[in-house]
């Protein structure tokens, strides 16, 4: 089979795509043809070494599948071939997505959700479980509750605000003046350009100086920091970016903040919560750019260079039945 192989950690020419042998289900795992996957920031640190002492090189990486059963292997009795299939694989524990074809352990697979392409199913499986973890089991996001979604238009915000809004919450998020269109069709209540304005000062006024009661914070920076500026009493900052710089929280003390740092765990758990979301309509991925397997160096030199342009998820064609209606071809 085809997979594109991490040879040396660096940058995008550390990949190289290569014949290698498809795997063969031990008991317990699925194998699965690979037919879309995509790209997210955790790819490009695995990539560059960020994890090196938890990825033995060579090693095919990737954190997204979409596809079909092939076989399955001894005990298995959820699944059978000719299934259709998504999930994460297990976060440095064998080889990822990046090739034509997968094992999984049947536990974390789920059945994927009828009415997206496997290019959209592709793009919500990691993030769409990110997203589950940081605002469903981590913050709690109540109904009637307020959250501050940074970086609405990415792969992970575009996700949390309908998430969120599906939760019964109201929604302010930050982007640019060109993507304020596409976060209020998403669903969001107040739309802030944080390079014109003080995202705190804004969340201030729109809420009469109250503040809102989560922040989901996927941008990094000095947001941990600056959180309090625009939380409320009790109200909890959830962030999903490894951040190394150390940062005074001390504000968070006088609003009484709670923090959670997250980082996905999978299972088929949180797959099937997101498909129900898909089926009542209050969910969908949205595919800004497609790339083929062949050009996964290439969509990590998008994916890497700040603002892209690209709203949403950059998502690779594998199978034959990737369906690329719909999305950007670059």
């Amino acid at each position: 089979m085809k997979a594109m192989t991490l040879k040396s950690f660096g940058g995008p020419e550390a990949f190289e795509l290569r014949d290698v042998a498809k795997p063969v289900p031990s008991p317990g795992q699925v194998l699965v043809r690979v037919h879309a996957t995509s790209i997210n920031p955790l790819d490009y640190q695995v990539r560059r070494g960020d994890y090196s002492d938890l990825v033995p090189l060579p090693a095919i990486t990737g954190h997204d599948v979409s596809g079909i059963v092939e076989a399955v292997g001894p005990g298995v009795t959820t699944f059978s071939p000719g299934d259709e299939v998504w999930y994460t694989p297990q976060i440095f524990d064998g080889p990822g997505s990046y090739a034509e074809y997968h094992v999984a352990a049947e536990g974390i697979v789920g059945k994927k959700p009828v009415s997206l392409t496997h290019l959209e199913a592709a793009s919500l499986t990691l993030v769409g479980g990110t997203v589950w973890e940081a605002l469903v089991v981590r913050a709690a996001l109540r109904v009637g509750e307020s959250i501050l979604v940074h970086g609405g238009a990415g792969g992970v915000g575009h996700v949390a605000i309908q998430v969120a809004k599906a939760m019964g919450a109201r929604v302010f998020t930050t982007v640019r003046e060109a993507n304020f269109e596409f976060a209020t069709s998403l669903g969001a209540d107040v739309v802030i350009d944080y390079t014109t304005e003080d995202y705190a000062d804004a969340v201030m006024r729109e809420t009469g100086g109250r503040g809102v009661d989560v922040v989901f914070d996927t941008i990094g920076g000095n947001t941990l920091s600056r959180s309090p500026d625009a939380l409320a009493q009790l109200g909890r900052v959830v962030t999903i970016v490894d951040i190394a710089q150390p940062q005074n929280l001390v504000q968070a003390w006088g609003k009484n903040a709670s923090y959670h740092f997250v980082f996905t765990r999978q299972n088929r758990g949180k797959l099937d919560e997101l498909s129900a979301l898909v089926e009542r309509g209050q969910l969908r991925p949205h595919v800004g750019a497609v790339y083929s397997l062949a050009d996964i160096p290439l969509a990590h030199t998008l994916l890497e260079t700040r603002n892209n342009g690209v709203r949403g998820k950059i998502a690779i064609a594998v199978g034959p039945s990737a369906n690329l209606a719909g999305a950007d071809l670059p």
